[in-house]
């Protein structure tokens, strides 16, 4: 499978960067994940927004969330030269008023990920974890079913001890890192140096860095979570364009 980041800042987009967004590839399937600010506009750079297969929302922060509605109106606005199916959009039900709103009438349809303890999602195979966020918020860990490779996604959250498990032999944890080492024990975001120790701790194979700070040096970010992970393991920035074989 592909990962292409499409939008990686945290919180508002920032002199023409966007917020997070990624493009998961596999076997001509096409999944959006998580859809903030400017990631419309990417996306065409690596693809048709027409040629998604589904989408699936961490939660419902307007940085993770804000061109949603761009989106279903790009779907339903487009012209069309033959019709085109309903765009699914997965997002969690503990919010209805938010999630109502991922449906729209002969344009998309939004599927409650929580009615099921696994969902499966073209090559795919979602399990999903509850983070600590002041909103509730979803980390996702993604199987892919032909080869057994494992991708995770933090979503937005502090630390949580159970991240350990939850990314247990990941080929690459996308990791949730607004934070300089020395904010530990934060209630929204991970610090670098908590993402470099959970990625040692689980094994992972690579970490990469999201949910960028605007402020600050970011190779600084890099290296404190690789000393954290004690350079177990290669640590990478996520960067608008950027992409990662798994």
């Amino acid at each position: 499978m592909k990962l292409t980041v499409i939008g990686c800042l945290g919180g508002y987009p920032y002199k023409g960067q966007g917020t997070t967004s990624f493009l998961l590839q596999s076997e001509g399937f096409n999944l959006l994940l998580d859809a903030g600010s400017g990631s419309l506009i990417q996306l065409e750079n690596e693809i048709s927004p027409l040629a998604l297969d589904a989408v699936i929302l961490s939660h419902y922060h307007p940085d993770h969330i804000a061109d949603v509605g761009v989106l279903q109106h790009y779907w339903q606005l487009f012209p069309k030269t033959e019709e085109r199916p309903v765009l699914p959009i997965y997002g969690h039900g503990e919010d209805q008023e938010n999630f109502a709103r991922l449906s729209l009438p002969n344009v998309s349809e939004g599927h409650d990920y929580l009615g099921v303890e696994q969902l499966n999602l073209g090559p795919f195979s979602v399990t999903f974890m509850k983070t600590i966020h002041p909103v509730v918020c979803y980390a996702m860990r993604f199987v892919e079913n032909s080869t057994g490779k494992i991708f995770v996604f933090t979503g937005d959250s502090g630390y949580l001890e159970t991240f350990v498990d939850f990314a247990r032999d990941a080929d690459l944890f996308l990791a949730d890192t607004y934070l300089f080492a020395g904010n530990e024990k934060h209630i929204a975001h991970f610090t670098s140096k908590e993402a470099g120790e959970i990625s040692r701790e689980a094994g992972v194979k690579k970490l990469v860095l999201t949910h960028l700070p605007q402020q600050g040096d970011l190779e600084q970010l890099r290296l404190e979570a690789s000393q954290a992970a004690k350079d177990e393991l290669p640590v990478e920035l996520a960067a608008i364009g950027k992409t990662f074989e798994i």
